[in-house]
């Protein structure tokens, strides 16, 4: 069999990178889209085909018809600073969804049939009332981050059910892994690992009892190749082609500074600032249905905390 063509846009980021090493990894020919805004052109994978350019830019049209068209996109590419969407929504909307409506009708005009978006379990549902979350869930963003991405969910059932569209919605808890730069937009574990090597305080917003749930980004990565061949589901609301990803484990902000110490074998000093406004208490997700279309997470969080932070330390030593 001939590969596929898989374009993976923001596969120059933290996670897309990983995933465009997946799709190499099994025979796919893959192209690469990022302006590099937050990615590093280190993530890209030597063997995939690497084009600088804005996700809602003529750029990518240019890119469908020179290829003749993808069969797979896994569309990484965002912009996913909450903070960052509150002060500006109008450039929150202008990436996160004109941006995908541009990939989204070059999908429909060359014949994409699989397009795999990464949406975000940690938004989407707001503050939810049950703990783990499923995905049927109500839905109530608390920021223009999570509009945009509910919004974009909603887009992509329109293609689904009028174009035909293998539309897939896969809906991240807290990344972390190996490549998260603790310097750009970074979660909260590749910031821990890089002040821990340092021998700087780790700096906890409000009493540190929030929680989030962990999912190791190997773990993610297999989500991603399970959902660009698996069976879908009928189109018949944005939720039935939807799949949480991530452990169903609460972890505070405190337990995951201990765990880092753990981990690292260091223990550095703690100090607290006021909570941030806007900032979720607790977010889980329920993965059952992702386990039952044949996902499961793998790694305990002490080995992904482990070697996230080998990881950062020796990026750290080389700056």
């Amino acid at each position: 069999m001939n590969p596929r063509k898989v374009l993976v846009t923001g596969g120059a980021g933290f996670i897309g990178g990983h995933v465009a090493d997946a799709y190499i990894a099994r025979g796919e020919r893959v192209w690469v889209v990022d302006d590099l805004s937050s990615g590093r052109r280190e993530n890209v994978p030597a063997d995939a085909e690497f084009v600088l350019a804005d996700i809602g830019s003529s750029d990518v049209v240019d890119l469908f018809r020179d290829v003749g068209g993808f069969d797979v996109v896994n569309h990484h590419a965002a912009q996913m600073d909450v903070r960052r969407s509150v002060v500006d929504p109008r450039l929150d909307a202008r990436i996160n969804i004109d941006g995908l409506l541009n990939l989204l009708e070059c999908a429909r005009a060359n014949g994409t049939r699989r397009f795999l978006f990464v949406s975000s379990g940690g938004v989407v549902y707001g503050e939810p009332e049950e703990r783990p979350t499923p995905e049927t869930a109500a839905k109530a963003p608390l920021s223009p981050y999570g509009v945009t991405k509910l919004s974009a969910e909603y887009y992509l059932l329109y293609y689904a059910r009028i174009h035909g569209l293998q539309a897939v919605a896969l809906r991240y808890s807290n990344v972390y892994g190996p490549r998260q730069d603790p310097h750009g937009e970074a979660g909260v574990v590749a910031i821990f690992s890089s002040r821990l090597h340092a021998d700087e305080p780790l700096t906890i917003y409000g009493d540190g009892e929030q929680t989030r749930d962990y999912v190791f980004v190997g773990d993610v990565v297999r989500a991603n190749m399970l959902f660009t061949d698996s069976i879908l589901a009928d189109p018949v609301g944005i939720d039935a082609r939807a799949y949480n990803i991530g452990t169903g484990v609460e972890t505070s902000v405190n337990q995951l500074a201990d765990a880092l110490d753990a981990a690292s074998g260091r223990s550095g000093p703690r100090t607290h600032e006021a909570e941030r406004p806007g900032e979720l208490r607790h977010s889980c997700l329920d993965v059952g249905r992702a386990r039952r279309a044949g996902w499961t997470p793998v790694t305990p969080l002490r080995d992904g905390l482990a070697e996230t932070y080998r990881h950062i330390a020796a990026q750290e030593a080389v700056r």
